[in-house]
């Protein structure tokens, strides 16, 4: 069941998931839970909490606690499971005004080394069971211009639909000014489609850094973006079929 609460920043939004979840430090298991609730603490994705039962490893009190304007006082706990620990890597919150987190444990994403769900990795964040991408091919006709300089043109985009965010339009690499791209040590990670990495777009007008991405080896389900590249619709002036795209507002521009 699905449950929303109304707080000063909004609705915060708990549902049951049905997989089975695991976390481990170290390689170690901190927890197994056939019930975890995901938890929307912010719009864009959300978080597991765990009952705490399912949690294998010690929580330590901290004696902190910090205080969040939807969930309210969260007591601060550090993870131990055998001679590895993640300090201040969990959190409590027993007497939230969200009723369904009360009995559970969150444990920071970033602190634990690997995520399952089933027997699957995952990385990132959750994934959003609300949230699809749908992969098509195409034969609009896309240029990408950077102050004033056309630095790709295509008539085979690949299409990425993803829900809550534009379209993203990858495009062949012979179809880009390779020699004006500069390789980047950035990487990202999506739970989707797997890890990033970019490059920086020197026009000799200006250096716009991270601006182009690609995704070389994707997980399965988005192979058909592999060896492409995509350019943030929000940074660049991007013509579709000779029509300017207005530039979307994203929590990336």
């Amino acid at each position: 069941m699905t449950t929303m609460t109304e707080t000063s920043r909004g609705r915060v939004r708990t549902e049951p998931s049905q997989k089975r979840v695991r976390a481990y430090l170290s390689g170690q298991l901190v927890v197994d839970s056939i019930h975890p609730v995901l938890v929307w603490e912010k719009p864009y994705y959300p978080t597991y909490y765990f009952p705490a039962d399912d949690v294998r490893a010690e929580l330590l009190a901290t004696g902190r606690v910090e205080h969040s304007p939807s969930r309210g006082d969260g007591q601060i706990l550090d993870v131990r499971v055998g001679s590895a620990t993640a300090p201040g890597a969990a959190q409590r919150f027993p007497d939230s005004p969200l009723a369904p987190i009360r009995p559970l444990v969150r444990l920071d994403w970033g602190a634990m080394t690997e995520w399952l769900e089933e027997d699957e990795p995952v990385y990132t964040h959750p994934r959003d069971p609300y949230t699809r991408v749908d992969i098509l091919t195409s034969s609009r006709h896309v240029r990408v211009d950077i102050d004033g300089v056309t630095v790709a043109e295509s008539h085979r985009p690949t299409v990425l639909f993803e829900t809550g965010l534009p379209p993203r339009y990858y495009l062949p690499l012979a179809h880009l000014r390779m020699d004006l791209l500069r390789p980047s040590a950035t990487t990202s990670h999506c739970p989707y489609k797997g890890t990033a990495s970019y490059w920086t777009v020197d026009t000799g007008v200006g250096v716009h850094q991270d601006i182009v991405w690609t995704y070389r080896a994707p997980l399965p389900e988005s192979q058909k973006i592999a060896g492409l590249a995509c350019f943030y619709n929000e940074k660049v002036d991007m013509y579709i079929d000779g029509e300017r795209y207005e530039r979307p507002r994203t929590q990336f521009g």
